[in-house]
């Protein structure tokens, strides 16, 4: 079913000006891409604030880790010696010791403190015996049969998981709960890491209307691309201040608008007018305005006439095709992997997973196969094509969880077929 649907889509875009084989590869694409790219600057970020940004200075142990020995069960800190191998061996309980006090010592032999879980191990004690192995008769406890007497055991020892110094989390990490939680127990209350981009998303289409207007002509669509993208890179944590524009294919009125947001902004995506269209003037306006083309059309589908280039002061642009799966996959594929450079962030490596169905695409272009994620009974990830019918089918993705990317060294894929998967964010 999908190669008959495939095989009645329309031809690919219009960017008529050189052919499939003249065309960059997206690995051709993305290696251009990142020739060009500045580096953001580093800024200062409280950690209450550092969730999803990039890490651009280590954080390093400050003291051990644990800084001491810490007691990993509730019960009672004992010498293990004084138990031995004498089933009748008790101990008197002296005292208790709840987290956060400052550690009781074990005064003579034969004695055991009551304890917490995270408390500092008591001194003279080497052993943690938990409320479930012992039974206890007023202030006397005696370990039941088979319960361990090993010294050591139930305490998490002071350094063993790291010394002080150490670097725990590297430069370029993307920072989740697990490193922020880390740079909390350091004492690193403000972290560095790289500052955003401000973002300008840039709609183009007189056929374009605002979601929010009532009345609709037959021949008008209500935008949707800038929305998509917006919501897709506020979700990312890679940009810092979005804006929409809405730009009418006007040259006139293109020049205007984009002269000011290129001066202002770091980063400036398109979406339409890039093809070869009458009035796809976006080319030609960026030439005019001192842009440098840098790349112009990849041999995939969706997403042929993507144009990349950059300003006199190295401003990136990426002017993405129009059609809704075209814009959509362009930004996984090629916005996002940039912003993760520009914020010197550790690159992604991409999965890998089987396709569950053949699939045929009769055209020498690498394709953007929109697939729906399943797993087999053995644990096996695979990857499921979803039929959608042209770049314009937006509502074909809404069940997927990404697209797979096909070479274009060939022309079917059979059920197994590996392949490389980029997820929606």
């Amino acid at each position: 079913m999908l190669a008959e649907l495939n095989s009645e889509l329309p031809p690919v875009g219009n960017n008529q000006h050189c052919s499939p084989t003249m065309l960059s590869s997206p690995a051709e694409a993305s290696a251009t891409i990142a020739q060009h790219l500045p580096k953001m600057p580093v800024e200062d970020c409280g950690i209450e604030a550092a969730h999803g940004r990039v890490l651009r200075s280590a954080i390093v142990a400050d003291r051990p880790m644990p800084v001491f020995d810490r007691v990993t069960m509730d019960g009672f800190a004992v010498r293990a010696a004084d138990f031995g191998t004498d089933k009748n061996a008790s101990a008197e309980v002296v005292g208790f010791q709840a987290a956060g006090m400052i550690a009781r010592t074990l005064s003579k032999p034969g004695t055991a403190i009551e304890i917490a879980t995270g408390a500092v191990l008591s001194a003279g004690a080497d052993a943690i015996v938990p409320y479930e192995d012992a039974d206890r008769d007023g202030d006397r406890i005696r370990l039941r049969e088979g319960a361990p007497r090993i010294a050591g055991q139930n305490i998490h020892r002071c350094g063993s998981d790291c010394a002080a110094g150490k670097e725990l989390v590297a430069p370029g990490t993307v920072l989740t709960g697990r490193e922020i939680a880390v740079a909390a127990s350091t004492g690193c209350s403000r972290l560095q890491v790289s500052a955003r981009p401000s973002i300008a998303v840039v709609a183009t289409g007189d056929e374009l209307i605002d979601v929010g207007i009532p009345q609709i002509a037959p021949h008008q669509i209500r935008k949707s691309n800038d929305y998509a993208l917006r919501a897709a890179l506020d979700q990312s944590h890679l940009a810092g201040r979005i804006e929409r524009f809405h730009i009418r294919d006007h040259r006139t009125e293109i020049e205007a608008a984009l002269g000011q947001i290129l001066a202002e902004f770091d980063v400036v995506i398109l979406t339409g007018g890039v093809s070869k269209g009458k009035k796809d003037h976006v080319p030609a306006v960026l030439a005019d305005l001192g842009a440098t083309e840098r790349l112009r059309g990849i041999a995939q589908r969706p997403g042929k006439p993507l144009w990349f280039g950059t300003t006199s002061r190295n401003t990136p642009i990426f002017a993405l095709p129009g059609n809704p799966v075209s814009t959509y996959t362009c930004l996984h594929r090629y916005v996002f992997p940039a912003l993760r450079q520009m914020a010197d962030a550790n690159p992604v490596e991409c999965e890998t997973v089987c396709l569950t169905e053949a699939f045929k695409f009769p055209r020498p272009l690498a394709f953007m196969l929109p697939v729906k994620l399943t797993t087999d009974e053995q644990g096996q990830r695979g990857a499921h094509p979803a039929a959608f019918n042209t770049s314009g089918d937006l509502g074909g993705l809404l069940n997927t969880d990404g697209f797979v990317e096909l070479a274009a060294d060939k022309t079917e894929f059979p059920a197994g077929h590996p392949a490389k998967l980029w997820r929606w964010i």
